[in-house]
């Protein structure tokens, strides 16, 4: 392996941590979605620029948005063999490097929400939408970049139709694959998980392998039950992740080829090595800034849990992270 391969390979998974930092802390909190109409019409935002107390806001041009799923999955990234899957979005967050203040804004959906997406029928081809959670909108396609596409248009067409640069879906593997990379992540465990996982016991534990996975993906059976709770969970891993990546860093830089091998078979992506190359180099020192999500009210349905948006908050949160005020 020659040093631009490697060079290649810290830059990708570098990128990649940065993207499980997210995935991980995708769905924290609530989600405020649903839009908000000046005058009270009604129906989807479609203009480019929109008007809201006589001021014109325009999408800005100066952000590169990367959306990040962490799948509902186990084993490698395969095709399906049809335009189904059973891989749901369990977490949804967009990254935003925004260039001109040098700053990263994490916006988290909460994989609850339900909104409008599209089905794809025989031969891929969209065949009409459906109302449901959003983690389902992965499902449709065969699990590779037609379902990641297929989850990207459903979070536009959700957000004003902003513009999302590019994507990363990793399947569950891949949290404890790092998370083993980095010598395990220290947690502090409140809930009672001796159903799901005895090995888990409560007060300070380093979790390995599929403890990492259990910890951060279970909620049938653990406190609440609800993703709101999962997430709580999810920010104290994210926390404890990132502390064991600055140590793991400070020892050596050599588990980073390695965790790269060790994950590239369960991650699809539309960004090559030279983009996120790239990406690393013009982002790495960017301000990462706190999570946002919108408010909302969780609710058990028929069959499952339903996250209702905010409708007006959540306007507020996309003109302020996604459009600037014309001058």
């Amino acid at each position: 392996m020659n040093w631009k391969d490697i060079a290649n390979r810290v830059a990708y998974l570098s990128v990649i941590l940065i993207l499980v930092f997210v995935v991980i802390f995708s769905g924290l909190r609530i989600l405020e979605s649903t839009v908000y109409y000046n005058g009270g019409t009604s129906g989807p935002v479609t203009s480019k620029t929109i008007v809201r107390d006589g001021v014109s806001y325009f999408p800005r041009q100066d952000i590169t948005v990367v959306m990040v799923l962490g799948i509902d999955r186990f084993g490698v990234v395969q095709h399906s063999n049809s335009y189904n899957n059973r891989g749901a979005a369990d977490m949804v967050s967009l990254l935003i490097f925004d260039e001109t203040n040098e700053k990263c804004n994490i916006l988290c959906l909460n994989r609850d929400t339900m909104l409008e997406m599209p089905v794809l029928g025989i031969g891929g081809k969209q065949a009409g939408t459906v109302y449901q959670q959003l983690a389902l909108s992965h499902t449709y396609g065969s699990g590779l970049s037609d379902s990641c596409e297929n989850t990207r248009k459903t979070v536009s067409d959700f957000l004003y139709g902003i513009e999302i640069d590019y994507y990363v879906a990793m399947n569950m593997d891949a949290i404890g694959l790092l998370n083993d990379a980095v010598g395990g992540v220290t947690v502090n465990v409140v809930d009672d998980f001796s159903e799901i996982d005895p090995t888990i016991t409560k007060g300070e534990i380093t979790l390995k392998g599929d403890q990492a996975i259990h910890f951060v993906r279970t909620r049938r059976g653990v406190a609440d039950q609800t993703n709101i709770s999962r997430m709580e969970r999810q920010e104290q891993y994210m926390d404890g992740f990132l502390d064991a990546v600055r140590t793991k860093q400070a020892q050596s830089t050599d588990f980073i080829v390695s965790a790269y091998d060790d994950v590239k078979d369960y991650v699809v992506t539309d960004c090559s090595a030279t983009v996120l190359s790239s990406m690393m180099s013009r982002y790495v020192d960017y301000d990462v800034q706190d999570v946002v999500s919108p408010e909302g009210e969780n609710v058990l349905g028929n069959t499952y849990f339903e996250f209702h948006v905010d409708e007006k908050k959540l306007d507020k949160l996309i003109l302020e992270l996604f459009y600037a005020p014309k001058n």
